[in-house]
């Protein structure tokens, strides 16, 4: 089969089936994306496209994310079309994200090519970020910017064939006009390779002996360190747990940008903020700011952790909690609707307020303290993962099906056994 892959930061959710398919050969695959330098895949041909126009500064803001979107949705279908007259290459279906508007105009280039777009976010009045932190009220003119935004997935469901959202939570911040278009699935976890391993070792350089399985350790990641990822709260909990625990040692994961959400006033950032909040109330020589690391470095660290920190606001559900269960960590997370869809309280994971830094604190303590109190939830959290968001064995199939369902039956994709 020819697939056209579309994503501005490549491969984005694609990791693993784009490597997947790929590895079974046989089919022709090419992936559309701005990113650059671009990962160069075994089996995949990747093509640079850059947006056709962006919006200056002072734009105006209500049109200003339309704006954006048409201009890497014609980028994109300037790029597609550039293909197929230099190299004949038309796919047989087009799988791609919706969100920053690359969909728009393929079918006024193949109209009947099928697509199958990633739908992720809903920008909703209540029930996510916005007026979820009370030190982040919205506006009076809230309510239309969120409007706004929404032009591009009510464009967008007009323009797929089929709509992929990765969990219920998300697939219900969409109205319901949407849901007939879509499926839902995760972009699945590869549990197989993600497993405990007692024998991890940890090296940091102002440390004299890698940190192993028998130190206290105890960690949190983001993307960036924000807000939206409870980032304050976390450092917040932070005096109290080494005052009490004053063996254990926190690793902290993540860039100082802004990923969603509100961005700090603190010309350091969120980061720089709250150190400054802080001060000297916290053994520093016992927090370890390691930055973004690569792949392994964070698998490593996971399999290290004694107690693993997610904390989020109601938005989309980071891959990296879901690789964590699956690496049998304890996690201490937040007791919001997207996480209780894969975390069930005192089952699979502990979840606590989010804007409660002391029975955040609390939890961590009893975790750090009483490890045999809590031994059964890693092993849940594995065998939870393993059952509902396998790579291989439970979305695979499910991804290759509702692709299958798109294209003449001779050009179907032979589902994983």
């Amino acid at each position: 089969m020819k697939i056209l892959f579309v994503h501005q930061n490549m491969p984005g959710q694609y990791r693993e089936m784009i490597q997947w398919l790929a590895a079974q050969g046989g089919h022709e695959l090419v992936f559309l994306t701005q990113r650059t330098p671009a990962p160069q895949l075994t089996g995949v041909k990747t093509v640079v496209y850059k947006a056709h126009h962006k919006p200056a500064a002072e734009a105006y803001g209500l049109s200003k994310v339309w704006e954006e979107a048409a201009g890497a949705g014609f980028g994109a279908a300037m790029a597609a079309q550039a293909l197929e007259r230099s190299q004949g290459f038309k796919p047989d279906v087009v799988v791609g994200h919706t969100g920053w508007g690359e969909l728009l105009f393929f079918k006024q280039i193949w109209p009947d090519v099928p697509v199958l777009g990633f739908f992720e976010y809903f920008y909703i009045r209540e029930g996510g970020l916005v007026g979820f932190d009370p030190a982040d009220p919205p506006t009076e003119h809230s309510p239309f910017f969120l409007h706004a935004r929404n032009v591009v997935p009510f464009t967008n469901i007009n323009v797929v064939d089929t709509g992929h959202v990765p969990t219920e939570w998300q697939k219900n911040v969409f109205p319901t006009s949407f849901h007939d278009k879509f499926y839902t699935c995760h972009d699945g976890i590869r549990t197989d390779l993600l497993r405990p391993n007692p024998d991890v070792q940890v090296g940091l350089g102002r440390l004299p002996a890698p940190l192993t399985r028998q130190d206290e350790v105890f960690t949190y990641l983001a993307r960036n360190l924000e807000h939206a990822r409870g980032f304050h709260i976390f450092m917040r909990s932070l005096p109290r747990i080494l005052r009490e625990r004053p063996n254990a040692r926190v690793l902290i994961l993540g860039g100082n940008e802004v990923s969603y959400g509100r961005k700090s006033r603190h010309e350091g950032g969120l980061r720089a903020e709250m150190e400054a909040e802080i001060g000297p109330d916290l053994d520093w020589d016992r927090v370890h700011f390691l930055g973004r690391v690569p792949y392994p470095k964070f698998c490593e660290i996971v399999q290290l952790s004694r107690c693993h920190i997610y904390l989020t606001m109601p938005f989309v559900l980071s891959w990296s909690v879901l690789e964590a269960m699956s690496m049998q960590a304890t996690i201490v997370s937040s007791d919001v609707a997207p996480v209780r869809e894969a975390i069930t309280h005192g089952e699979t994971g502990l979840l606590v307020d989010f804007f409660d830094h002391e029975a955040l604190a609390a939890q961590v303590i009893d975790v750090l303290a009483n490890p045999q109190d809590h031994a059964h939830l890693g092993p849940a959290a594995r065998a939870h993962v393993v059952e509902k968001y396998d790579f291989l064995t439970r979305c695979l199939p499910e991804h290759i099906r509702q692709i299958n369902a798109l294209v003449p039956a001779d050009k179907h994709i032979p589902l994983p056994a």
